[in-house]
Formats: C-alpha cells, sequence, structure tokens
C-alpha cells in the first residue's frame, strides 16, 4: 500500500498571520482562530494529529504548545516578533515556508497526509509544502480580497491587488477549496474561476457544549447588567468591515423615535480594535459620544469563550451589521444560546440567521432600516419568544462535530483525488 493510500494518520493546518492561542476579538483574531482550534480538537478526537504552523509573535512563547491531546501549535519564527503589519507578512512568507519544511524533514519521510491552509497568505505557503511533500492541499479562503472590495464601508481601505492576485493563485493551485457557504463557494466559482468540481462545502460549526441556552436573570447578574434591560449587544472586532458604527447610528435613530425606551436600553460593545479599526482605536466611543448615547453604550474588552457566552444569553438580541461575512461565526454562537440575531442580508448570514424565524436579515445598511428591525423585536408582541426559539433549533445544525466529519471526508477525497491524477 502507498503511503497515498493509507488511512489519514497527520495533517498540518497552516494559520499564518494569527494564532488559535491568540484571544478573538482583537487585533487580527477573530472567526478563524475559532474555526483552526475548534476544527482541529474535534479532529484529534477522530484519530487525527494535527500541527498548527503560525508565526510566533513573542520571543517567550515556546516553539510548540500542545493545545489539546493530538494537536499541537507549532510558533515559527518569521520577521520581528511584535508590531508586523499583515501587510508586511508577505514578505516574511519564503523565511515562514523555508521553517515549516525544515520542522517536516526532521521527520519520517511521509509525515503529514495532507494540508490544510486558512487563508490566502498560508495559501501560499501550503502550495509550496503540499507540493514539496507531495500531499495534497486543501484550502479555506475565510475572506475574499474581491469580495471584501465590492462591499466596503465608508472609508475602509480596499484590499491591495497582491492579495487578490495571491489568492488567485492558491484557488489554481488547490487541490479543494472548502467554501464556508454555498454563497461562498459560488463567489470562488464565479469571481476567481474556480474548478467547480473542486470546490466543497463544509459549513463551520459551534461549541454547542459552552454556547447553549441558559438563564438570562443569572447571566445578567453575573456581568452586573439590570435586570429588567433592553440589552442589543455586538460582539466582535472594533473595525469598518463589522459595521459597529451603523448599530450605534441605528440605537440613535431607535432612540429618537421610541425615547421611553432610553430608561432601559443598554447595547454592550465586547471586542477591540482590529484592521483599519487600529488607525482611529477610539473613534467608535468618539462617535457614541457625538450620537449622545454615553449613558447607552457599554465597551468591553474581548472575553473568553465561557463568559461569551454569557453575554449572549444576558442578550435581548445580538447585532451582526458586518459588510461581508464569510459565515458568521457571532450569529451561530449567539443563535445556539437562543439569542435572537438582527444580521446583515450578506455573505453567509442568510445561511446562519433564517429571516423571521431565528432572527431578522436587514437588506441594507441604513441606520432607518437597522433601527425598524432593532424596534422590532424589543417591541412588537410576542416575536422575541417566537425568534429565540428558532434560533436555538436553527442552531443546532451547526457543529463541530459534524464539521470535523465533513472535512476528514474533503481530505480523503483530496487524498483520492491527488493519487488518480498522480496514476493516469
Amino acid at each position: 500500500m502507498s503511503a497515498v493510500a493509507r488511512p489519514m494518520r497527520r495533517l498540518a493546518m497552516i494559520s499564518l498571520h494569527t494564532s488559535p492561542l491568540d484571544q478573538p476579538g482583537t487585533g487580527d483574531a477573530g472567526g478563524m482562530n475559532v474555526y483552526v482550534i475548534e476544527l482541529a480538537r474535534r479532529l484529534a478526537r477522530q484519530g487525527i494529529e494535527v500541527d498548527v504552523f503560525t508565526r510566533a509573535t513573542s520571543s517567550r512563547l515556546p516553539a510548540v504548545v500542545e493545545a489539546a491531546e493530538g494537536v499541537k501549535v507549532r510558533h515559527v519564527h518569521a520577521g520581528p516578533f511584535e508590531l508586523l503589519p499583515k501587510d508586511a507578512l508577505p514578505g516574511q512568507l519564503c523565511v515562514f515556508a523555508r521553517e515549516v519544511l525544515r520542522a517536516e524533514a526532521a521527520q519520517p519521510r511521509g509525515h503529514y497526509d495532507a494540508v490544510h491552509s486558512h487563508y490566502w497568505l498560508s495559501g501560499q505557503v501550503g502550495t509550496l509544502a503540499a507540493d514539496r511533500w507531495g500531499v495534497p492541499l486543501v484550502h479555506t479562503m475565510h475572506t475574499m480580497a474581491r469580495v471584501k472590495n465590492a462591499s466596503l464601508a465608508d472609508g475602509d481601505t480596499p484590499e491591495p491587488a497582491s492579495r487578490v492576485i495571491g489568492e488567485q493563485a492558491v484557488v489554481d493551485a488547490a487541490d479543494v477549496l472548502v467554501a464556508n457557504t454555498d454563497i461562498e463557494a459560488k463567489q470562488l466559482i464565479d469571481l476567481y474561476d474556480a474548478d467547480a468540481s473542486r470546490v466543497e462545502v463544509v459549513h463551520p460549526g459551534v461549541d454547542l457544549e459552552v454556547f447553549r441556552p441558559g438563564s438570562r436573570a443569572r447571566a445578567r447578574a453575573a456581568l452586573g447588567l439590570p435586570a429588567d434591560a433592553q440589552v442589543v449587544l455586538f460582539a466582535g472586532r472594533i473595525q469598518p468591515l463589522k459595521a459597529p458604527d451603523v448599530l450605534l447610528r441605528a440605537v440613535a435613530v431607535l432612540l429618537a423615535r421610541r425615547p421611553e425606551l432610553r430608561g432601559s436600553l443598554v447595547v454592550p460593545v465586547v471586542g477591540g480594535p482590529s484592521g483599519s479599526g487600529l488607525e482611529h482605536p477610539e473613534s467608535l466611543a468618539e462617535l457614541a459620544g457625538e450620537l449622545g448615547l454615553h449613558d447607552v453604550v457599554r465597551f468591553v474588552p474581548p472575553v473568553a469563550q465561557a463568559e461569551l457566552a454569557q453575554w449572549y444569553s444576558a442578550a435581548t438580541l445580538v447585532a451582526v451589521p458586518s459588510y461581508n461575512e464569510s459565515f458568521g461565526l457571532v450569529a451561530a454562537e449567539a443563535g445556539a444560546c437562543g439569542t435572537p440575531v438582527v444580521a446583515a442580508a450578506v455573505g453567509g448570514l442568510p445561511t446562519v440567521v433564517r429571516h423571521e424565524r431565528s432572527g431578522l436579515l436587514v437588506d441594507s445598511h441604513d441606520e432607518a432600516d437597522w433601527a425598524h428591525a432593532l424596534g422590532r423585536v424589543l417591541t412588537e408582541p410576542g416575536l422575541h419568544d417566537c425568534l429565540a426559539a428558532g434560533a436555538a433549533l436553527q442552531a443546532r445544525q451547526f457543529s463541530w462535530d459534524a464539521t470535523a466529519a465533513a472535512m476528514l471526508r474533503t481530505y480523503e477525497r483530496a487524498r483520492w483525488q491527488l493519487r488518480a491524477e498522480a496514476s493516469a
């Protein structure tokens, strides 16, 4: 039996620009971090050893961290440890790739059975590693420059042409491209001319043990929120793409229309500045002041998963006004906690949120439209409870165990496909 034909044993994951050990919600850490670590853990439970290669951002980091049984995070030295902006990372790809290849060379021949890269920078390294090792490359984009540039927030910075070119190279080289939703699969095919036969749709998951319906009263007591408050929650990185400013403007419109809500409305913003939001880290707080919302909005630093679940449970609704989401992990996690979601009807969010069943979808980023949707959930008799029940039911179709099982089938398909091409 050839090395390729044997059962899958080991996987190399590449997550160059952000570590799965980083705290989601600030810097470049977000849903992709959760995706990588949760998928790796679930694959390990199915008997697959997973090595995650990521760039070291501190000299104090150990070379290898065992993140879970069967999951090792390998910190690769490539470029200065700190204060290296993401747009400077392409200059470190060669060094990073060399160190990944060196790590594999210290192992017996055929150590890894496949490479799974995340985001286009990792895909550049994954292309080289998979070719050198004679194994398939499975790639997940997570976000795409052409999609982002087509729906930029006002004042946001477009993705450069170099990224578009790099993404196209990865699309052309990958044995299998994993899309989070049918919409993303179509974008890969339409915008990057991806071979449809090489595109697989695998939905990300939710940790249904952490994110599950709980007591709103207990969650509010633990977080210091009034028991009778109307809590409109934003959770995520503070940057134009995520559109927290749209939410604040909508809240201002809502309060102008329904001033009686002011005494009970609380708008927690859980997360930290990221991306182009780092250029003006105080801009959202300044906007809250300009809109007269200083008594309504609360800024909360990023929190661990268990506490984030408390925030979801405490919320009356969770707002996801992003200009684009490849999936919408916040919406799925909130729904799993039984909390209705008001989301922009973009990207993967219509897959996660069922309009009028588990939440409301808004077809624009106009604050008046958002104010109307928020007001419906907060004041329309019976709507909140109906959506809450639907949210918990909808979210149960997204589990990391199901994601890992589907991904394992995808790896095996990629290995079979590579073997068939080699023997043709």
